[in-house]
């Protein structure tokens, strides 16, 4: 019996000692491989600043982050539902995965381009917001439809088809999507949050 217990203290403390550790630790630019030096250059061209946030986990995979950033480029500054409304859908996204460094990130970006304080704080706290504008209601429940039920009805889809036409459609969708990859990635690396920075709330399963 002895012998028993010795052993799952030995396992539980090797599995406390492992999960301690960083999932995926940053790696120091010191450090970068010749592909990984080649993706920070062009990150740096790109975002005119050093890797950061979510792509430092993903520069694990160099060629993914690449291609990840490229498509953040168009989505998040380009893209066909505008700006404000992008920013919008990322605060979605983010408490929809409990993504706590993304909506650090985002909240205040929100704000400054235009979304209510107090809608953006009704969505941290899993709420429908009140008094959305008609763009912001068609864009809530295109995105709440998508991420909850995986699919969105026609007359949620023809709403954003008419206001926004077929492009909108893609890119709403692939705002969504593209902001659902950086949030899982940044939960499955358990990316850590600035000291500074207060979590989401977490909800019962």
């Amino acid at each position: 019996m002895k012998s028993l217990l010795s052993t799952l203290l030995l396992t539980l403390g090797a599995t406390s000692v492992a999960h301690s550790e960083p999932r995926l630790p940053v790696i120091s630019p010191d450090q970068y491989t010749t592909e990984q030096k080649q993706a920070a250059d062009e990150f740096m061209a790109a975002r005119k600043t050093a890797v950061f946030g979510p792509f430092e986990p993903l520069m694990h995979s160099p060629k993914l982050m690449s291609q990840t950033r490229a498509m953040g480029d168009y989505l998040r500054y380009k893209s066909a539902i505008g700006n404000t409304l992008s920013e919008f859908v990322i605060l979605i996204t983010a408490r929809e995965w409990t993504q706590d460094y993304e909506w650090h990130v985002h909240y205040p970006i929100a704000l400054k381009a235009g979304i209510k304080q107090e809608v953006a704080d009704a969505i941290a706290d899993g709420r429908r917001p009140a008094n959305m504008s008609e763009d912001e209601q068609i864009v809530y429940d295109f995105s709440i439809e998508l991420h909850r039920n995986k699919r969105v009805s026609d007359a949620t889809y023809e709403r954003v088809q008419k206001r926004f036409g077929n492009q909108g459609v893609v890119d709403l969708t692939g705002i969504n999507a593209y902001y659902t990859l950086l949030a899982m990635q940044m939960n499955i690396a358990e990316y850590p949050l600035p000291k500074e920075a207060k979590k989401l709330p977490r909800f019962p399963e």
